[in-house]
C-alpha cells in the first residue's frame, strides 16, 4: 500500500511541477515577478 501511495504522490508532484513552469513561463508572470524583484533590491 505505502508504494501506491508513494507513486501517486510522485504523480501530484510531477503534476504540480508542470503546471508550476507553465505558470512561471507567463509573460505576465514573469514581469510581475521581475518587477517585485527589483522594487525589492532597490529599497536599500
Amino acid at each position: 500500500m505505502a508504494t501506491a501511495e508513494y507513486a501517486i504522490a510522485t504523480i501530484a508532484a510531477v503534476g504540480f511541477a508542470g503546471l508550476l513552469i507553465l505558470i512561471l513561463k507567463s509573460e505576465t508572470v514573469r514581469s510581475l515577478l521581475s518587477g517585485l524583484i527589483e522594487s525589492a533590491l532597490s529599497v536599500g
